[in-house]
Parts: C-alpha cells; sequence; structure tokens
C-alpha cells in the first residue's frame, strides 16, 4: 500500500471514529434529558366547592361546580332530608361521576350540584353531615322522620308560589313556615337561583317512579316540557305535567317557573335506591338537549 493510499484510509478510519463517537454523545444527552424531564400527567380537577348558606342549625348547604360556561344546569338533592337521603346519595354518586369524567361536560354548559338541601332533616337520619353511607341510614324510624327542616317546616312548600301557612303532605297538615322563604334553606336556593339563572332547575325526590314539570299559574313553560320528555324517555320514568294526588302551595320547582325559569321534579321509584343507570342516562339526554339548543 502506498502513503497515499495509507492516508486516506487513516483519514477515513479517524472520521467514522468521529462520528460514532458524536452519535454516542448525542444519545447519551439525549437520555438524559428524556430522564430528568418530568413526566406530564392529567390533572383531573375536581368541582369548585361553596357554602351558599347554612341551615336552621347551622349545617352547610354546598354547591358542586363544574365547568366555566356561562349556561348553566342546576341539580338539587335532598330537599326532604333524611326521609329522602337516596335523593342525596344519588346526588354525590354524580358528583363523583363528574369528577372523575369532565369530558362528559358539553363545553358550553356548567353543571352544578346541591347535594343536600335540608341538611338537619338528612342529619336526623344519618347522623352524619355530608356524605355517608348505606350503613349510616337509621332504620324502622317513624314514617316522615328528617323531611322537615329543624323548625319543623317542610321547605318544599315554603316557597313563592300560591304560599299558605300550612299545606299538604298525603294525608298529613303541614307548616309552610310563617311566610314565604321564611326558612334560611329556601332563602339560600332562591338568592342562589336568582344570582345564577340557571338554564334549567333538577330537583330529585322520592318515591313516585315519575318526573313532574313545573308551572304557576302562566302555564308550563316550552323547554320544561321538553326537558322533562327528554328524561323520561331516557330513563323510563312516567311523565307528567301536574302532580295531582294532593294540592301542593309553595312548591320549590313552581316558583322558579313563576320567574321563568324551567325545572322539573324527578321522583325516584323507591326511598331506599339511587337508580343510577336510570338518572345517568336522563342526565345524558339533558346534556344533549342543551347542546344541541346552543348550536
Amino acid at each position: 500500500m502506498n502513503s497515499s493510499l495509507l492516508k486516506k484510509a487513516v483519514t477515513t478510519i479517524i472520521a467514522l471514529i468521529i462520528l460514532g463517537v458524536g452519535f454516542f454523545l448525542f444519545y447519551i444527552v439525549r437520555q438524559s434529558r428524556i430522564i430528568s424531564e418530568p413526566i406530564e400527567v392529567p390533572i383531573v380537577s375536581g368541582p369548585q366547592i361553596n357554602t351558599i348558606g347554612r341551615s336552621v342549625e347551622g349545617r352547610k348547604i354546598e354547591t358542586y361546580s363544574f365547568g366555566q360556561a356561562s349556561t348553566s344546569l342546576l341539580f338539587i338533592g335532598g330537599i326532604h332530608g333524611g326521609y329522602e337521603w337516596n335523593s342525596v346519595m344519588l346526588a354525590y354518586k354524580f358528583i363523583d361521576y363528574l369528577t372523575d369524567n369532565p369530558v362528559v361536560i358539553p363545553e358550553d354548559l356548567s353543571i352544578t350540584i346541591i347535594p343536600a338541601m335540608n341538611p338537619d332533616g338528612l342529619y336526623q337520619v344519618t347522623g352524619k353531615e355530608g356524605r355517608f353511607t348505606l350503613l349510616d341510614v337509621s332504620a324502622n324510624l317513624p314514617n316522615g322522620t328528617g323531611r322537615f327542616n329543624a323548625n319543623k317546616v317542610d321547605l318544599n312548600r315554603n316557597f313563592d308560589c300560591q304560599w299558605q301557612a300550612t299545606s299538604t303532605w298525603k294525608s298529613n297538615i303541614v307548616s309552610a313556615g310563617t311566610q314565604v322563604f321564611s326558612e334560611p334553606e329556601a332563602k339560600a336556593i332562591r338568592d342562589y337561583a336568582l344570582k345564577i339563572k340557571p338554564q334549567a332547575v333538577i330537583f330529585w325526590h322520592s318515591q313516585s317512579n315519575t318526573i313532574y314539570a313545573s308551572e304557576c299559574q302562566k302555564g308550563i313553560l316550552p323547554v320544561t316540557r321538553d326537558i322533562m320528555s327528554a328524561y323520561s324517555k331516557a330513563s323510563n320514568y312516567a311523565q307528567a305535567e301536574t302532580f295531582t294526588s294532593y294540592a301542593i302551595t309553595g312548591d320549590s320547582g313552581d316558583w322558579l317557573a313563576s320567574i321563568n325559569i324551567p325545572a322539573i321534579t324527578v321522583e325516584l321509584q323507591t326511598h331506599e335506591t339511587i337508580e343510577w343507570e336510570r338518572n345517568l342516562a336522563g342526565i345524558q339526554s339533558l346534556f344533549k338537549y342543551f347542546e344541541d339548543k346552543a348550536k
């Protein structure tokens, strides 16, 4: 081999060595960056929790809100406290579902849930403030235990629609308070509804297995009829435009209708179950209704 070829061979070998070292160094630096860079983990944002009022005995009335859209839906459980404790448990189940699945909420909607509108009545049956389990629910209590607030007022008779000082529940005469919105729990709902002006309000009760529309002397609002029908078809609860079993005055949903806020009352089939799949289907039907309405 002459000197010229030898020089070329040496030069080529040196170039390959330099190139190999370069690739090796690049690999080492790249790996160190990958290791040092923090792994991005999606953050699941929970609800914004606020206290909008307190009960007669000072217990919190809390809202759990999801989303920032100006168009909002309001879900309310436990207006009859421990007597309808399953409506409260259903509301907490819904809160957990939205916490785990925030993407199900349409972008143009925000959702607020009030799990227990009557926390004093709930406490009479569960002995708990806030969340509870089935083991906390006292059995063999007199019929109606926990239905009223600590002033022995039926909160769903204390609103400003055809209010009277006494009203009825089944065959019972019940107190509706000393005047409209005499009770702090009713005031809290009134003030909050006037503040956020929800697109619709859904109350959860039990146990007539039916969805009822709201109205207050002006007839049923068109959206009220629409959402009653949508929830009913999806959940397989019956629907009725008017509650006819006995006379009701001062109803919360009817007051909302009087200020042009659509509202429905969803009555679960029993006092003991939350019927989650049925209600989830109903909720999803409302999401779709308002999503389509916004287009």
